[in-house]
């Protein structure tokens, strides 16, 4: 069953009420009812296209965290083909936050590194909602320095609220583990494309998230903190999210023109969430035309790419 937004909602009355006159049809009782069915498609279509030109920050936010948006997984099951998950960061234990492992993408070897939410409340507690420990950034790391000794291209998969931020995770050295996944992905002598998926939160998300491409889904969001915990900060109101997420510059749409990421990667209308293999396949188009644009730099190339990208960033921005 379709899960609507709060904004949804003139889309929601109308395609409820298709349902109903389709069912009243297949039973037999409804007396040539196509003719409206037709309709009243055409009106729910436009009227979806309306709203989604229009969205706001806090509008986009939503639709970046919506429940039935396709995760790393969807994206690993529809790009990768061979895919062996490796697991364990060889210092303290398994995290399932981050998913990672080596397959291959049209037909060229891969690894593949990414959060994963999870879609049901199994998978969700079980993956801690994307929300990754020291050991999943550790495994990150582990990952690219052998991707890296075999001349195997990264692609990071990104969707996180942001790492983990427990207790235990702190006594583990968590700010230590995201600095030093990060310094694996600047040292890479191999080329890495990253895509913010639905959330790119703080830290948690630039620790795999610092690629020589960086796309972002045209639903996406990508920021230092999220609406509610600047509002929590900055007016001690976490009511004050959507003044936050306006303010805040979090769009795949600021962010372009800020320098941030590199391309936007469209969605279909009504968001990913409505058609997940049409915007899995687009992403997938969008990671063949990134890696391409890599194919035939040396090492030393590729790091001094990567390197420049983001003190160009730190430059536009000063």
């Amino acid at each position: 069953m379709r899960s609507y937004l709060d904004f949804e909602k003139p889309v929601a009355e109308l395609e409820i009420k298709v349902e109903e006159l389709r069912a009243l049809a297949a039973s037999g009782e409804g007396v040539a009812i196509e003719d409206e069915i037709g309709r009243l498609e055409i009106k729910a279509s436009q009227a979806l296209k309306d709203i989604y030109l229009s969205l706001t920050p806090w509008q986009r936010t939503q639709v970046a965290r919506h429940p039935q948006r396709p995760h790393c997984l969807d994206y690993i099951a529809g790009l990768i083909t061979d895919f062996t998950v490796f697991a364990g960061d060889r210092a303290f234990g398994e995290d399932e936050a981050i998913v990672a492992g080596f397959g291959r993408f049209q037909g060229e070897s891969v690894c593949v590194i990414g959060h994963e939410k999870g879609s049901t409340t199994e998978s969700r507690l079980r993956h801690n909602f994307g929300m990754a420990r020291p050991e999943g950034y550790r495994k990150a790391a582990r990952l690219m320095k052998l991707a890296d000794g075999f001349g195997i291209p990264v692609i990071a998969l990104v969707d996180t609220a942001g790492a983990y931020p427990g207790i235990g995770a702190e006594e583990r050295g968590q700010a230590e583990a995201i600095a030093r996944s990060t310094q694996a992905c600047l040292e890479l002598g191999v080329p890495n494309v990253a895509v913010i998926l639905g959330e790119g939160g703080s830290g948690g998300a630039i620790a795999i998230a610092t690629a020589n491409r960086v796309l972002m889904l045209e639903h996406a969001i990508y920021s230092v903190i999220s609406p509610e915990g600047a509002a929590s900060i900055l007016w001690r109101d976490t009511t004050k999210a959507q003044e936050a997420a306006t303010n805040m510059k979090i769009t795949a749409q600021d962010l372009i023109k800020l320098g941030a990421i590199d391309a936007i990667v469209p969605e279909p209308i009504g968001g990913a969430h409505r058609d997940p293999k049409a915007a899995i396949d687009t992403v997938g188009e969008a990671i063949a035309e990134a890696l391409g644009s890599l194919r035939g730099l040396d090492r030393d190339a590729v790091k001094r790419q990567r390197r420049e990208k983001f003190l160009a960033i730190g430059r536009n921005l000063a």
